[in-house]
């Protein structure tokens, strides 16, 4: 066999594989891939109940549920999207948040919701405020997929965030910037609907 030849075709070899792993990284998601998992008093059911094996962060967490509906950041992108531009307490600058209403995605979800059921969002650093249905519909909170256009990222604000436009919520807006977004968690990844 020629040397030159052989060598040559390990070469291309070579620059192939490292296209076709460029090529795999660089690819999207799955479209299947779940962001959220809402658990609770929900009707539309489309995962089964906690695994705490697979389901760690949850298990971790004691995120017990026996049903759940899950969305996938591609469902999420179907719903309409509503763009706030609060000051973001980290930069002290306004920034566009861009997502569906929260409304949206429980009522996709089929929540049970009346104004006294509690709202427990879950974020992966393990913060979990709530809220009532009654304060959330009042904040008229979003799931945001988007800052300033470009897609929450883990690592930064994501895979979502729930938040809400406390400049324009006066009782917020007269808070300092610090104490404006209590029950925002970044990272969101899971929703809890619970009625007493």
């Amino acid at each position: 066999m020629n040397k030159r030849r052989f060598l040559t075709s390990i070469a291309g070899l070579v620059a192939a594989s490292r296209i076709n792993t460029a090529d795999a990284l660089n690819k999207a998601p799955e479209a299947g891939q779940t962001v959220l998992t809402v658990v609770g008093a929900i009707d539309r059911i489309n995962r089964e109940k906690l695994n705490p094996v697979t389901d760690q962060l949850m298990h971790k967490f004691a995120i017990g549920f026996e049903r759940a509906h899950t969305f996938s950041l591609a469902e999420l992108l179907t719903l309409p999207a509503q763009t706030i531009k609060p000051t973001m307490e980290y930069d002290q600058r306004a920034h566009q948040l861009t997502g569906p209403r929260l409304l949206d995605v429980l009522t996709a979800a089929g929540a049970q919701l009346s104004d006294t059921t509690r709202i427990v969002f879950h974020g992966i650093d393990g913060y979990s405020p709530e809220a009532t249905w009654a304060q959330a519909k009042k904040y008229n909170y979003i799931v945001a997929t988007h800052l300033d256009g470009k897609l929450l990222a883990i690592g930064g604000f994501g895979p979502l965030f729930a938040i809400y436009d406390a400049d324009r919520i006066a009782e917020l807006a007269a808070k300092p910037l610090n104490q404006r977004f209590f029950a925002c968690p970044w990272g969101l990844y899971c929703i809890e609907v619970l009625n007493s």
